[in-house]
Order: structure tokens, then sequence, then C-alpha cells
């Protein structure tokens, strides 16, 4: 049914750019891992940026393949929360709104899409839908 890829298609693309974001902390972390958080005025660095980057990474994987699926998506909504208050909050007040919200429009799709998940589930492709479709046989 075409009804069951949707929630597919919003898993992988939610949880590849997670994945995607936490090994880049890893490969580049003056610019994108402890060093952007030094910047970022998120103390102790060298412990936020690779915690972060666990979370995405473990997080990540758990929603591509549909595992704790709602558990794994909280954490990434705090990352989200996280992003929005040192980055985006500061250039709405510093810029204005229409250079935030350019800034931020993949931010914002992916929070929506967290929040889908969070709601929806997995859907029937993941190891959620086979593994609550087994106990309640």
């Amino acid at each position: 049914m075409t009804t069951d890829y949707p929630a597919l298609l919003i898993r992988l693309t939610v949880g590849l750019i997670f994945l995607s974001e936490g090994i880049q902390k890893w490969l580049f972390p003056d610019t994108l891992g402890s060093g952007r958080f030094e910047k970022l005025g998120i103390h102790p660095a060298g412990f936020w940026a690779p915690f972060t980057s666990c979370f995405e990474i473990l997080c990540g994987l758990l929603v591509i393949v549909g595992f704790l699926t709602r558990l794994a998506v909280l954490p990434l909504l705090v990352v989200m929360i996280v992003a929005f208050i040192t980055t985006k909050w500061p250039e709405w007040i510093d810029q204005g709104f229409w250079i935030m919200a350019h800034d931020g429009r993949t931010d914002l799709a992916m929070t929506l899409l967290l929040i889908f998940l969070l709601i929806y589930g997995a859907g029937r492709f993941s190891l959620d839908h086979t593994l609550y479709a087994k106990r309640k046989k």
C-alpha cells in the first residue's frame, strides 16, 4: 500500500541526516564538533560535542531501522531545541526573522519530521512494527 511508505521515507530522511551530522562532528571537530560547541558557548565543549554526536549516531541508526523509534526521537528533539536556542534565536535577535527563517529551514523541517515520528511511530516497514506484530499474536 502506498500509505505504508511515508513513515519509511521520513525515517530515512531524519535518520540519515542525524547519522551524517553525528559522524561529521567526529570527522571535523574544529568546525562541527567541539570547536563549534565552544564557539556557541556550550561548555565543556570537549564533553558535549562527542556526547551529542554519539546520540545523533545511535538515535539516527535506531530511527533508520525503526527500532525504539519514539524513544530515539526524544533525544533528537532535545538536540533540535538546543540548536534553535544556541543558533537560531540569537540570529533572530541580531539579524531579524527572515535571515533566521532562511537559515533555520532545515531545523524546522527536521523538528516537524521528528514530531511526526513521535506521534505516529515508525510505520509498517520497521522493526517496531515487526516486533509488535509478533507480540500481538
